[in-house]
C-alpha cells in the first residue's frame, strides 16, 4: 500500500456489496475478534522450538533456520502492503475470510511438504492471513467496536500474545518422541485454524462490504510520512517485531547451546511470549490514562536491552529470570498495537496507519532474524548475536519514546 492517498476512495467493484451499518453484537464481536487473535501467531511461533528437527529433515543448516526466522515478518510486511487495497474491494471482515481459508489450508498441508522449497512456500500460504488481519483487525475493531473499542483491543492483544505463547511452549510437546513429529506439531494449527474462518464467514452476514466509506471532505491530504508519529510508531513497530521473530526462531537455539533442553527452551521462550498476555491486558488501559508514557515505552527498550545483555553477561542465573526481563520488555509490542488507534481518530486514518506501521515495521523487522542468522553461521558466536540485538533494544527506547507522545497522526496531516 503506498503511504499517499488519493483524495478519496475507489467505491467498490461493481457487483459487491453495499456497505451495510449492521452493528456486530458484543458476544460475536468478542468471539470473532478472540479467535482471529488466538490464529494470527502459532504458524510462526510453533516453528522456532522444532526449527532443528525441520531444517535437520530436510538436509539444511543455519542459514536456512535465519530464513524461516526472517520469513513471518518479511512475509507480514510485503503482504501487509496489500491489506488496504483488497478490504477496499472485499471489506475489512471479507479479507479476514478469505485470508484465513489460506490459512488453514498451508497449515493442514505444510507438514507434508516433501522438499525444502515446498515448506517455505506453504508457510508464505500460511502467513497470508496474520499479514492480512495485523492490518485489517484493528481497523476493523475501530470501526465495530463503538464504546468497546478499548475492550476489543485489550481482547485482541491478550489472546495474540496467548496464541504466540502457546505456539512456542506446545510445539516440543505436540510433537512427542517420534522422529518426524513436529509434522504432527505443526498440522495441529490447521484445524484450529478453522475456526475464525466459521466465526467470520458469521460475521460477514452482518457487515457486507464494511470498508469505511470516504467521508464527504475526502480523505485528508498527504502522504504519512509528512507525520513524524506515523514514522516513530513505524520504526518502533519494526524493531520490537524484530526482537520477537528473533525470539522466537533464534532464542531456543541459544538457550539449547547454552545446555538447556529442546522442552525447556521452549517453554521458556514461552514465558517471553507469556508476558504479553499481562502487556496486553494493561497497555490499552495505560495508553488512555497514564500521563507519562513515553517515559515508560522507552523503559520498554531498556528493559530488553537488559535482557539480552543478562543472557550474554550472567548466563549462570536463572534463563527465567532473563526471559521475565525480556518479556516485560516486550510490553513494547501490544503498545504499539494499541498505539495505533490510539493515535488516529478516523478509522480511515487508522487503516492507513496501520497499513504503514505494519508493512514498513515488519520488512524493517525481517533485518533482525536474518542478520542475526548471518552473524551466527559466519562467526559462531552467540554474543555477536545477543550484543545485535542488545542495540536494537537501545534504538526501540529512542522510537518508543517519541512515537508514545500524545499526538495523533490526524492532526499532523493537516498542519
Amino acid at each position: 500500500m503506498s503511504t499517499r492517498s488519493s483524495p478519496s476512495t475507489p467505491p467498490p467493484a461493481k457487483g459487491s456489496a453495499p456497505s451495510r451499518a449492521v452493528a456486530v453484537g458484543g458476544l460475536l464481536g468478542i468471539l470473532a475478534v478472540g479467535l482471529v487473535a488466538l490464529n494470527l501467531r502459532p504458524g510462526a511461533t510453533s516453528v522456532g522450538p522444532l526449527m532443528e528437527d525441520i531444517v535437520g529433515a530436510y538436509g539444511q543448516g543455519a542459514i536456512a533456520s535465519g530464513l524461516l526466522t526472517a520469513l513471518p515478518p518479511l512475509a507480514f510486511g510485503i503482504l501487509g502492503f496489500f491489506a488496504v487495497p483488497i478490504s477496499r474491494r472485499v471489506g475489512l471482515t471479507g479479507t479476514v475470510v478469505a485470508s484465513f481459508v489460506l490459512v488453514a489450508v498451508g497449515l493442514l498441508l505444510r507438514p507434508a511438504a516433501g522438499g525444502f522449497g515446498a515448506f517455505v512456500a506453504l508457510s508464505l500460504l500460511v502467513l497470508v492471513g496474520p499479514a492480512l488481519g495485523n492490518v485489517v483487525v484493528p481497523a476493523w475493531i475501530k470501526q465495530h467496536g463503538g464504546s468497546r473499542t478499548v475492550g476489543w483491543m485489550t481482547l485482541y492483544s491478550v489472546v495474540l500474545a496467548v496464541g504466540g505463547s502457546a505456539g512456542a511452549a506446545l510445539a516440543v510437546p505436540l510433537a512427542g518422541s517420534a522422529t518426524d513429529g513436529w509434522r504432527d506439531s505443526l498440522q495441529f494449527w490447521g484445524l484450529l485454524a478453522v475456526l475464525p474462518v466459521v466465526v467470520w464467514a458469521v460475521v460477514l452476514t452482518r457487515t457486507g462490504h464494511d470498508f469505511p466509506p470516504a467521508p464527504p471532505s475526502g480523505d485528508l491530504p498527504g502522504s504519512l510520512l509528512r507525520s513524524r508519529t506515523a514514522i516513530a510508531l513505524t520504526i518502533m513497530f519494526g524493531l520490537q517485531s524484530t526482537n520477537a521473530y528473533t525470539q522466537f526462531g533464534m532464542l531456543p537455539q541459544i538457550l539449547t547451546s547454552s545446555g538447556l533442553t529442546p522442552s525447556r527452551a521452549g517453554i521458556t521462550v514461552a514465558v517471553v511470549s507469556g508476558w504479553g498476555i499481562v502487556g496486553g491486558l494493561v497497555m490499552p488501559t495505560v495508553i488512555a490514562r497514564f500521563r507519562h508514557l513515553p517515559w515508560l515505552v522507552g523503559g520498554f527498550g531498556l528493559l530488553t536491552t537488559a535482557g539480552y545483555l543478562g543472557f550474554w553477561l550472567a548466563p549462570g542465573v536463572s534463563p527465567l529470570l532473563w526471559a521475565c526481563v525480556l518479556g516485560i520488555g516486550g510490553f513494547a509490542f501490544p503498545t504499539a498495537i494499541a498505539l495505533i488507534p490510539a493515535r488516529s481518530r478516523s478509522p480511515r486514518v487508522t487503516a492507513r496507519l496501520s497499513g504503514m506501521a505494519q508493512p514498513f515495521g515488519y520488512v524493517l523487522a525481517a533485518i533482525g532474524p536474518l542478520a542475526a542468522g548471518a552473524l551466527l553461521d559466519t562467526t559462531g558466536s552467540i554474543p555477536a548475536v545477543l550484543g545485535f540485538m542488545a542495540l536494537t533494544g537501545l534504538a526501540l527506547a529512542v522510537f518508543g519514546y517519541r512515537a508514545a507522545l500524545p499526538r495523533t497522526v490526524d492532526d499532523e496531516l493537516t498542519a
